[in-house]
């Protein structure tokens, strides 16, 4: 996504506060702003990010992203960073389902590989695309962070572990 085709509207942190977040979007960014010492309140960009993101149906818009930097008092160009770095972090609409299988090298080595060829073979979607019944966006993450149950599967906000295709299969069809 770039950044430059959209003109750039920087709001005051008094204008964000001021509404463009619902009262339990602000309420819920201050509590993990509350976990950090008052200099370092820029420290809850990424939770800040994901509550975001979730209120916003899974995805993160230019204008949500100098939301939470206007709100959390520090450049924008920062909040792009960490939002373009991470990989939980979608900047385009996506499905109301995320099914994201592990590649890194102890899931590769327990089967991710297998995951992956599976889900675009039966499911017509290749890593970054959402199946034409709009159902879930399928992504491949480099590291859920679960290395010792490889491979792993992180579905919503939900963790799977050593799973086979038949056992995906399962957890996929059973998406509303």
């Amino acid at each position: 996504m770039s950044f430059r085709s959209a003109p750039l509207t920087v709001l005051t942190s008094a204008e964000v506060k001021a509404g463009l977040f619902t009262p339990e979007i602000r309420a819920a960014i201050d509590a993990q702003v509350a976990k950090y010492p008052a200099e370092w309140k820029q420290s809850a960009v990424m939770p800040a990010l994901t509550l975001v993101q979730d209120w916003n149906g899974g995805w993160l818009s230019r204008q949500l992203m100098d939301d939470v930097a206007a709100y959390l008092d520090m450049p924008a160009i920062a909040v792009y960073e960490v939002a373009t770095f991470y990989n939980m972090y979608d900047l385009e609409p996506t499905a109301r389902h995320k099914v994201c299988v592990c590649n890194s090298v102890s899931c590769l080595l327990n089967g991710s590989e297998d995951l992956i060829h599976h889900v675009e073979h039966k499911y017509g979607v290749k890593p970054g695309e959402t199946t034409t019944d709009g159902r879930f966006t399928f992504k491949e993450v480099e590291c859920l962070g679960a290395c010792r149950h490889a491979p792993a599967v992180l579905i919503g906000h939900t963790y799977h572990e050593h799973l086979t295709p038949a056992e995906l299969d399962k957890l996929i069809e059973g998406l509303g």
